[in-house]
């Protein structure tokens, strides 16, 4: 199975998940997660630009090469909503996904139950630790229940 991990990056909730799920038959893909790295590929690739827009823009569309591939690459897309960042790349990641048919699961705090009811809705799973994301791919790929 084929996994892609989106969202937060502040956080090793990626690493968790991909731990509890050792022994699975599952690849795991992610956006780039180092935040300078990511904020900053257009122009130290494509040129280096004076207005900040275009700056972000350059490295937007090269980071989009990667995020709809590995979208739509994989069989089950895993958002998470982090707590202290809004993340409006998350949000599309995860309406991308559902407009591609993809198995789509969340993951977010209850505080923000409501401002992501929408996405929540979309949804084939609502989680809020990488615990529970695990627990799903496990109980997906071998019909067993944790624990």
């Amino acid at each position: 199975m084929k996994v892609y991990l989106s969202g937060e990056i502040h956080t090793d909730w990626r690493s968790e998940v991909e731990a509890a799920c050792e022994g699975l038959d599952v690849t795991f893909t992610a956006p780039v997660t180092d935040h300078g790295a990511s904020d900053d590929c257009g122009a130290a690739i494509l040129g280096a630009e004076p207005d900040k827009f275009w700056h972000d823009h350059k490295g937007a569309k090269l980071n989009s090469i990667r995020t709809r591939n590995a979208i739509e690459a994989a069989d089950v897309v895993v958002v998470r909503f982090g707590e202290k960042y809004r993340q409006w790349n998350a949000a599309f990641d995860a309406g991308y996904a559902a407009a591609l048919g993809k198995s789509l699961i969340v993951m977010h705090g209850p505080d923000h139950q409501h401002a992501l009811k929408e996405v929540d809705a979309a949804a084939l799973a609502v989680t809020e630790t990488p615990r529970q994301v695990a627990d799903i791919l496990r109980y997906v790929l071998t019909g067993r229940l944790p624990g």
